[in-house]
């Protein structure tokens, strides 16, 4: 069983930056994967970024490649994804979730999921 909790979401205006925090708790694999999704309303569920919890594995979306940095700390089964120069675009629920597959960008590949935080982007 996996617990994921997000914070760090708000109102930001546009260029301004943000940090999302996802902290696991539970039974997380070495090769597992946390991942970060964003669902604005009206549309289909996007993946952001992902990253393993050994190794260098790292994947983002093609939307934030460049904007966007995911990071982790272990010891304190912390991920965090560092979100800069936003857009109104970037307007968005963000949720983290756990992946033990290779399939990082796909949701149905995740097992579970955190609740989310609200990411609101004014031009």
């Amino acid at each position: 069983q996996v617990q994921l909790v997000e914070s760090g979401g708000g109102l930001v205006q546009a260029g301004d930056s943000l940090q999302l925090s996802c902290k696991v708790s539970g039974r997380v694999f070495s090769g597992s994967a946390t991942g970060w999704f964003r669902q604005a309303p009206g549309k289909e569920r996007e993946f952001v970024a992902a990253i393993r919890w050994s190794g260098d594995g790292k994947y983002y979306g093609d939307s934030v490649k460049g904007r966007f940095t995911i990071s982790r700390d272990n010891a304190k089964n912390m991920v965090y994804l560092q979100l800069n120069s936003l857009r109104p675009e970037d307007t968005a629920i963000y949720r983290c979730g756990v992946t033990d597959t290779l399939r990082v960008n796909i949701p149905s590949f995740y097992r579970s999921w955190g609740q989310g935080t609200q990411v609101t982007v004014s031009s």
